[in-house]
């Protein structure tokens, strides 16, 4: 279905809201958008959302199977209005969302569907879920300028760290099972991202709640939906394998003519397999064996 914009869908789709999980893709340019859309469909969630702009075109295998809402999330903080909307029509639902060039991994999503991941997560009294965003980029900028390949895509196997996120109503205490984490391309060329915008972690999994909105540095207004796991064990977390900060990387003037090559000596390529971002540390299994 083809809605005319985010009013549009929910006064005719909102039944796709009606069971989770639910994907939402947010779509800011035509890079890699029919591959980002196969991943997260054959994840199995139940209904994948595509809010693009309207002069888009959307590959024929997946236009059938997608809800596709036309609207641009090109301003700054805009897709905050858009999930805070169908975070508002969709109370109790498991939500998720990312943008294209972007590919959610969970603990043995190879065997295992997000709707059993959920499950599980929920009968560990979790409401959200937190990811680390895991920069990729192609190892060879000469043939892929754009720094997008699905074939050549590398990340950094090292270099990441966390720190405490202090809470500034406290006194700046830090908060309790909340921390900032950091790496990646946002690390290396820290000096060409904004400060506010250097932290890889994102709650992109999440149960809708009456009340509990999204904030722009992606987490939310109910602080326990911020912290990586419960007060008594760990838990599940997720990784989603982003091409997003080397595609503005290398469209930024400021910066494109500085990188002549992401790969370092912490390269290594990505395997597509979360076996390896296990290995790596960059998820966690929690109970879930």
């Amino acid at each position: 279905m083809r809605y005319t914009g985010l009013n549009d869908f929910l006064k005719r789709g909102a039944e796709a809201l009606a069971k989770g999980p639910v994907a939402v893709v947010l779509v800011e340019d035509r890079v890699e958008v029919g591959s980002t859309l196969r991943h997260h469909l054959a994840l199995g969630f139940r209904e994948v959302l595509v809010v693009m702009p309207a002069e888009f075109d959307l590959p024929p295998d997946v236009e059938a199977l997608v809800h596709r809402i036309d609207h641009s999330v090109m301003a700054m903080g805009d897709h905050v209005e858009v999930i805070n909307r169908l975070i508002a029509a969709a109370p109790g639902i498991w939500m998720y969302y990312c943008f294209n060039a972007e590919y959610l991994f969970f603990p043995f999503c190879e065997t295992r569907s997000v709707g059993e991941m959920l499950a599980f997560h929920t009968e560990e009294r979790r409401d959200a879920m937190l990811s680390y965003v895991v920069d990729l980029y192609a190892g060879d900028l000469a043939a892929h300028p754009d720094a997008v390949s699905l074939e050549d895509a590398h990340l950094d196997r090292s270099g990441y760290y966390a720190l405490a996120r202090n809470d500034p109503a406290n006194h700046n205490h830090p908060k309790e099972r909340q921390l900032d984490f950091f790496g990646g391309l946002r690390w290396r060329y820290e000096e060409h991202i904004p400060a506010a915008r250097r932290k890889i972690d994102r709650v992109a999994l999440f149960r809708a709640k009456q009340g509990v909105n999204l904030r722009a540095d992606h987490t939310f207004t109910d602080e326990e939906y911020n912290t990586y796991a419960c007060s008594w064990h760990h838990n599940l977390t997720a990784a989603i394998v982003s091409f997003r900060t080397a595609k503005a990387l290398k469209r930024n003037p400021g910066s494109t003519f500085d990188i002549h090559t992401f790969k370092w000596h912490n390269s290594t390529p990505f395997e597509w397999h979360s076996r390896q971002l296990l290995d790596l540390g960059l998820m966690e299994p929690g109970q879930w064996f």
